[in-house]
């Protein structure tokens, strides 16, 4: 059977990638050390959409995403000899938890480390830069706007990829570029990570005349 997208991990942040695959009507595969017996009672409360899944399977899937301690990564993605160019999301958070700062890499981003430990694969870091709790609600704030998600990796196919994917789950998909440049940003301890970014709409028939869209009227301000 070919696995399009899966999930490995599925605590805080793996289950509210669940919930927006979900949401968004995508099935996914979703596999954790407990076994796809240990995932019932989260295909009981998400859906059928949720696709029990054991971990050698889940990582022969075209979009893996990793929802797992960062420290479990390498012994998960070497189990694999060639990614064949195969898409891994790192949704991971390198952090050092004696004082919960970032973990010291050597100056390296953690999905630049990621990549060299899984060959020939092409890592997108999407969906860790907030708190799952905030991860798992509807993109669609109610009030015109999209909660922002941050994507950066060294590979712009496979970040534009996984920004369609955003897409398709409801967020307005940012693409900060290469990992080492703007991804830095969203790494965890950088300055977007923690927060809920919305994005509002913006119209004009003109650059002076663009302004934000009100529900309702067209601008925010008469």
């Amino acid at each position: 059977m070919v696995i399009k997208y899966a999930i490995i991990g599925a605590g805080a942040i793996g289950s509210a990638l669940g919930r927006q695959f979900t949401r968004a009507g995508i099935d996914v595969a979703v596999a954790a050390s407990r076994g796809p017996a240990g995932l019932t009672s989260l295909r009981e409360s998400l859906g059928p959409h949720i696709i029990p899944t054991e971990v050698r399977d889940a990582l022969t899937a075209e979009v893996v995403a990793l929802a797992v301690p960062f420290e479990s990564v390498r012994g998960l993605v070497e189990q694999v000899p060639d990614w064949n160019r195969r898409i891994i999301v790192d949704a991971t958070n390198a952090i050092d938890y004696r004082d919960f700062s970032p973990a010291d890499l050597g100056g390296r981003e953690s999905s630049d480390v990621i990549a060299e430990w899984a060959k020939n694969a092409r890592v997108v870091k999407a969906f860790g830069s907030t708190w799952a709790k905030v991860l798992a609600r509807d993109p669609d704030t109610g009030e015109g706007g999209r909660r922002v998600t941050f994507i950066s990796g060294n590979d712009p196919t496979a970040n534009a990829e996984v920004a369609s994917l955003a897409t398709q789950f409801g967020f307005e998909p940012i693409d900060l570029g290469r990992n080492d440049a703007g991804g830095r940003l969203q790494s965890f301890g950088g300055p977007l990570t923690g927060h809920s970014f919305i994005s509002q709409p913006i119209a004009g028939d003109s650059p002076p005349e663009m302004d934000l869209v009100e529900r309702g009227g067209p601008t925010a301000i008469s």
